[in-house]
Parts: structure tokens; C-alpha cells; sequence
């Protein structure tokens, strides 16, 4: 996964980061991006797409990616942002907000599929770059991460939608909470989805 990076890296750019977001496609908390730029070396075996790794290791990866980076970032756009702005927007702006939160800048960007507006710095969009390029992985690692430990606060002040079960993912566990007790203030309230309804007319 670091063929992209050295490549880059030949190329004159060092500080390469990887930007990655989580939660895109929650129906409540934030949309949490993280920017990681890799010590080329300091290698972290086990590095992967948060998505394939296991929560145990995703934490162990958190504790190796924090330690061991040049550097990282994490930030994040809330419930209202999302529904002033749409999620492709606020994760964008999130992203945006993980990278120039960098210390000090990068280099070069990598970002997971899409192009950040308005960076200071070169970058490139890499389509299933959390899959293709460790320094993806990496932000995709430290955002999940972040984002579910977030959740799990947001659980123990408000046990009644399970969010230390589903993080805030529209599950059958979920949309029945909301069926019974409503939207809350951590709900993106322009998120509709039609399961959301027939559980309302069948509860």
C-alpha cells in the first residue's frame, strides 16, 4: 500500500498525507475526517481500510498511527452543518479542516476519491484510496476510531438510540429508537431514509 506514497515521494514530494472521513452515511453524530502523514521510516505493518480491520486492532492500529506519524489531524463537521451545507459538502469541509490542521503543512494531499476545494498544497484523488494507499488507510483508521469513541460518549448522555451498538448507522435498531422517541439534536434531520417511515407506520 505504500507504492503511491514512495512514488511521490521520488518525485520531490516528503510529507505526504492521506485524508480520509467516516460517516458519511449516518443518520446522527458528526462526519469526522482525518489527515496522517506516515513516517516513511517507521513502518506499521497492518495498516488497512478501517472498514476490513476488526475494532480491537483498529484500536491497536489508532494507538501505532498516533505515535509513529509525522503527523495527524482529525476534525469533523456536526449534525447542522450537514444539513445546512449537504454531507458531500461538510465532509469535504471536514477534510479540508483535518489537512490545514497539519503541522506543519504537507506537501501533497491524498485523498480517498474525491478533491478538496481550495487547498494551499497539491493533491490528488485517489478512487478507493483507503484500499490503494497506506496514508489513506491510516486517516481512515484514525477517524474511525475517533468517531466511534465520540458515539459512545454521545451513548452514555443518551442511552435511549444504542449508538454504542451502531454508531449512529440507520439500523433496524436505530430507526426503531427514532420511531419511538423521536429525532434528537444529534440527528442530521435532512437524513429521510423511506425505511425510516414504513417503521414509523408499522410501530
Amino acid at each position: 500500500m505504500r507504492t503511491l506514497e514512495n512514488a511521490m515521494r521520488r518525485w520531490g514530494f516528503y510529507r505526504v498525507a492521506g485524508c480520509d472521513e467516516v460517516g458519511r452515511g449516518c443518520l446522527a453524530g458528526p462526519v469526522v475526517a482525518a489527515a496522517v502523514v506516515l513516517d516513511p521510516d517507521r513502518h506499521i505493518p497492518g495498516i488497512a481500510d478501517s472498514k476490513l480491520v476488526p475494532r480491537p486492532e483498529r484500536e491497536r492500529l489508532y494507538e501505532a498511527i498516533t505515535s509513529r506519524a509525522l503527523a495527524w489531524s482529525v476534525a469533523s463537521a456536526g449534525p447542522q452543518e450537514i444539513d445546512d451545507l449537504n454531507i458531500h459538502r461538510a465532509s469535504l469541509m471536514a477534510m479540508a479542516r483535518a489537512v490545514l490542521a497539519l503541522a506543519p503543512l504537507p506537501d501533497l494531499v491524498l485523498v480517498d476519491a474525491f478533491r478538496i476545494p481550495d487547498l494551499p498544497m497539491a493533491q490528488r484523488p485517489v478512487l478507493h484510496g483507503d484500499r490503494r494507499c497506506a496514508a489513506i488507510a491510516a486517516a481512515s483508521i484514525v477517524a474511525k476510531v475517533t468517531r466511534d469513541r465520540e458515539m459512545l460518549v454521545h451513548h452514555a448522555a443518551d442511552p435511549r438510540y444504542g449508538y454504542d451498538h451502531h454508531k449512529g448507522y440507520a439500523t433496524a435498531e436505530h430507526l426503531a429508537a427514532v420511531a419511538q422517541h423521536g429525532y434528537s439534536a444529534l440527528h442530521r434531520h435532512s437524513f429521510r431514509p423511506p425505511s425510516l417511515f414504513d417503521t414509523i407506520e408499522n410501530a
